[in-house]
């Protein structure tokens, strides 16, 4: 599948609600309540600012005949060490496809082109399993655990982080 990777659209506030409000999703970050489509509206229409205003930039995987695949982020970039965290959400239907290590791929061909970052990361809970095969699979290397990082259904998780230098 010919999949690309795009801006947000002010016609993606649905599936992005239903994203961002998935409880099954908020132990993976630091989200604990609700996003309202007022807020995720306004997150669309400011969705445009420069990364090295903003400090991140979302974007959507998507292919011609699937408009919203998942989101793959790029957060906490900075400018002056040449690096940036990833986040990737792959959509529930469209998971174990390979879709994420294309969005993976398409993100550091992105960076590298037109950011010219040196480092990507990603930190993610030890019992995402999911996570772990796939950052190993594009070649990102376990650099340290965040120990009982993570508060969630009455326990601490610790948290792996990896790195990939480009």
């Amino acid at each position: 599948m010919n999949v690309f990777l795009r801006a947000l659209e002010p016609e993606d506030v649905d599936v992005l609600y239903a994203a961002e409000n998935d409880v099954s999703h908020w132990k993976y970050s630091d989200r604990n309540q609700p996003y309202s489509k007022a807020t995720l509206r306004n997150y669309i229409a400011h969705a445009h600012e420069d990364i090295y205003t903003a400090g991140q930039l979302r974007f959507v995987l998507a292919a011609p005949e699937h408009p919203f695949i998942g989101m793959v982020d790029l957060y906490n970039f900075s400018a002056m060490h040449h690096r940036a965290g990833v986040g990737l959400l792959i959509r529930k239907h469209y998971r174990k496809q390979g879709f994420g290590v294309q969005a993976i791929a398409l993100l550091e061909a992105y960076v590298k082109a037109h950011l010219q970052l040196h480092q990507l990361y990603a930190c993610f809970s030890e019992d995402n399993l999911p996570s772990k095969k796939l950052f190993e699979k594009m070649g990102f290397q376990k650099a340290g655990v965040k120990k009982d990082w993570i508060f969630h259904s009455g326990d601490y998780h610790h948290v792996l982080f990896y790195q990939k230098t480009l």
